[in-house]
């Protein structure tokens, strides 16, 4: 299966029902500022350069961002953080992320989320990560990365599931990294929420030095 088939299965997923039913009401009452908007208000599949180096794994989709624009932090907080972030390092064409047309490009870079749909109050059930878990298995055999960046404790343990890592011998701190038994780097970051950015508890210069890290990996392998 190629990334395009693998995507379409993605969109088509209708496996919780919490979800299918939050994400559909979320699309179809919508937010004051986003009235004239045509919600996305499915499954958000990843995005980025097929023949990516680097995977970037996040927590899943907002309700008013990725889930009206129906691509990876597009449209929200995070998104206004993370692609500043990505044109600086000279990952992505230009700073900003706004809608699936604005034609931003990503290279040697794939943005996916450890969660597809977006979940009521931005927490996904264990058993909901674990319907998703398949799609990330996937993209991660066909990408094939060779530093993963977990934007979150979330994603760093449903890679270290996946992988069969035991969370107890590779711990979440920010800018930690490790090589995996199968080579590959795990680098993890607190994720580009609102709450952390605004708080400080991430810092434009902490999220700089991410993806500085993250070439330094990839020129290891």
């Amino acid at each position: 299966m190629n990334l395009e088939q693998h995507n379409k299965e993605i969109i088509a997923c209708r496996k919780c029902p919490r979800l299918v039913e939050w994400r559909e009401e979320v699309a179809r009452v919508k937010r004051k500022a986003y009235m004239g908007h045509e919600y996305w208000g499915k499954p958000v599949p990843g995005f980025g350069d097929p023949h990516a180096r680097i995977l970037v794994v996040g927590l899943a989709p907002g309700a008013h961002g990725s889930n009206r624009t129906g691509r990876q932090f597009t449209g929200d907080a995070s998104g206004n953080f993370l692609y500043p972030a990505l044109h600086k390092a000279g990952f992505a064409n230009q700073p900003t992320s706004e809608s699936r047309g604005d034609g931003l490009i990503l290279t040697d870079m794939y943005i996916t989320a450890s969660g597809r749909c977006a979940p009521p109050d931005n927490k996904p059930s264990p058993a909901e990560l674990n319907a998703c878990q398949p799609f990330l298995e996937r993209e991660l055999e066909i990408i094939d990365p060779g530093v993963i960046v977990c934007l979150g404790r979330v994603a760093f343990e449903r890679v270290l599931k996946i992988f069969s890592e035991k969370s107890s011998v590779y711990i979440f701190k920010h800018g930690a990294s490790y090589q995996l038994a199968n080579g590959k780097w795990v680098l993890c970051s607190y994720h580009p929420s609102q709450q952390n950015t605004s708080t400080k508890k991430l810092t434009p210069k902490m999220f700089d030095a991410i993806w500085e890290k993250a070439k330094q990996l990839i020129d290891r392998i």
